[in-house]
């Protein structure tokens, strides 16, 4: 029921590997422009849609922006060694050679307004735990200029072209949506109607609002569904207006690990997928299984922590560099697929249950009362499936923020929809974005039938969503299914029971 979001590079992007990820359990595939040209991620997007067509598996697309990320800027690519208690210059002069002395980066305020004496810098390539081989920790000594002089914490090695640089609980006046990102974003992003936006370093309600308000202006990109992605302490401090004006969130557990003491993660983790869940909205919890990028198995830690993410009730677990330069891809998804099926059947409905519908309160909402219900009478009737017919979503978003403990089948009947040019159907949109939903399983109906029209018409879309559930072997005979539908203005919950 967990999703699994994958993210797709050099080590997952041929047609082979992202088909196998597909029936692995990989319901969205995220891209990363952090690195890579737009035709690079094109190549792969194209492997990723020939996959789809071969597995016959949805899969959502998720495009994750650069954001205000500091980077050292190593032009020769040659490896840079820094050995502890040396010291160490970061420069806003990128015309210079990186070096063991000298590292330029991205970004010229960083000694005017950024950082004093004593703060923490990271480096890395990717930002891991701090225990490897490959980052290193710096403490500032003296800001002289425009330069950054900096005392070395621990050796480390630093190989390829590319470092991120993340200063601990320093804030970085740049906007959150870069140049490059809008950029992006407007021809890659509308080019393959992306379903899901990442929003890098979301920092303020007022980031999302203005991405909002930039897809807009894009047509078919009004739909998409935005999710911030908290990386520090300064999302967190305005994670409520956050949540507000997003459509789901992403816990980026790497740079919040970083600017968090240790001691605080778990805290917050349990904290933001409460608030998430309440609120209907989809979580996302990253960097899970870091060992698997060059291991088959995670270690205990790691099996714990995607067990406890299922408990603590996210929507989906995201994998980025197990998957993109791991070298066990397809392994890391069914592994993290079967750790979370197991979480699955011992998490505490019937409390979770209650404790959303006093949340919640009185007198509720119309469509709410109808979502709790239906959850409830399925699991009463102890039915194999819920099946929730809706045209925005929101209707099936609902069942299962009351996480029920069957699957959802929302069957997404088309809209038609004209720009005064020509008409045109909504609803693939709406169908790929509960492939990010816990327990949702979306199926698109013949456009041919509106979603609340009569009952013939209902009883034939009802019949292919029955199939569907048989050929996927959720349904079988003598089950009892519960429909979730509107009649006219008004929603009907109702229970069948299957004959052979």
């Amino acid at each position: 029921m967990t999703k699994i979001v994958g993210t797709l590079g050099p080590k997952s992007r041929s047609v082979e590997v992202i088909s196998g990820c597909l029936k692995a359990g990989m319901s969205v595939a995220r891209f990363d422009f952090s690195w890579g040209n737009p035709e690079y991620h094109q190549e792969t997007l194209e492997n990723l849609k020939a996959a789809i067509k071969s597995t016959k598996k949805l899969c959502a697309v998720m495009l994750d922006t650069v954001g205000p990320e500091l980077q050292v800027v190593n032009k020769s690519e040659k490896a840079i060694s820094l050995q502890a208690d040396g010291v160490v210059v970061l420069t806003p002069d990128q015309e210079k050679e990186a070096s063991s002395e000298l590292l330029p980066i991205n970004f010229d305020g960083l000694s005017k307004v950024a950082v004093k004496k004593g703060d923490t810098i990271f480096i890395g390539q990717y930002l891991f735990t701090g225990s490897e081989t490959t980052s290193v920790w710096l403490e500032v000594s003296e800001v002289t200029g425009d330069d950054v002089v900096c005392v070395i914490k621990n050796s480390a090695t630093l190989a390829g072209s590319l470092f991120t640089l993340h200063g601990s609980q320093i804030r970085i006046e740049l906007p959150t949506l870069s140049d490059k990102d809008k950029e992006v974003i407007s021809t890659w992003g509308v080019q393959n109607k992306i379903d899901f936006l990442s929003l890098s370093y979301t920092r303020h309600a007022e980031d999302v609002r203005h991405a909002r308000e930039f897809l807009s202006k894009l047509g078919d990109l009004s739909q998409t569904q935005i999710f911030a992605k908290i990386e520090n302490v300064e999302g967190l401090n305005h994670f409520d207006e956050i949540l507000q004006e997003a459509d789901g969130i992403i816990l980026s557990r790497g740079n919040l690990g970083i600017d968090l003491p240790p001691e605080k993660v778990f805290l917050f983790q349990k904290a933001a997928l409460y608030k998430c869940n309440m609120a209907g909205k989809p979580a996302v919890v990253t960097r899970v299984v870091d060992s698997m990028t060059d291991n088959l198995r995670p270690t205990r830690a790691e099996a714990t922590d995607v067990a406890n993410a299922v408990l603590d009730g996210t929507d989906a677990i995201l994998l980025g560099a197990e998957t993109l330069r791991g070298l066990y891809p397809i392994e890391t998804i069914s592994t993290v697929g079967r750790i979370c099926s197991e979480a699955e059947k011992v998490f505490n409905q019937d409390l979770y249950f209650k404790k959303t519908v006093k949340y919640v309160g009185e007198p509720m909402t119309h469509l709410e009362s109808i979502a709790s219900s239906a959850v409830r009478a399925a699991i009463k009737v102890k039915a194999s499936v819920i099946i929730c017919f809706t045209s925005s979503g929101r209707a099936a978003r609902l069942i299962a923020k009351y996480r029920p403990t069957m699957p959802v089948l929302s069957v997404v009947i088309p809209r038609l929809k004209t720009n005064q040019l020509k008409w045109s159907f909504s609803g693939a949109f709406e169908a790929r974005q509960s492939l990010i939903v816990r327990g949702l399983f979306p199926m698109l109906a013949d456009p041919r039938h509106p979603a609340e029209s009569t009952s013939a018409t209902n009883e034939s879309v009802l019949k292919v969503a029955l199939d569907h559930g048989k050929t996927s072997g959720i349904i079988k005979s003598h089950d009892r299914v519960v429909v979730c539908q509107k009649v006219g203005d008004a929603s009907v919950v109702k229970i069948i029971e299957l004959e052979d």
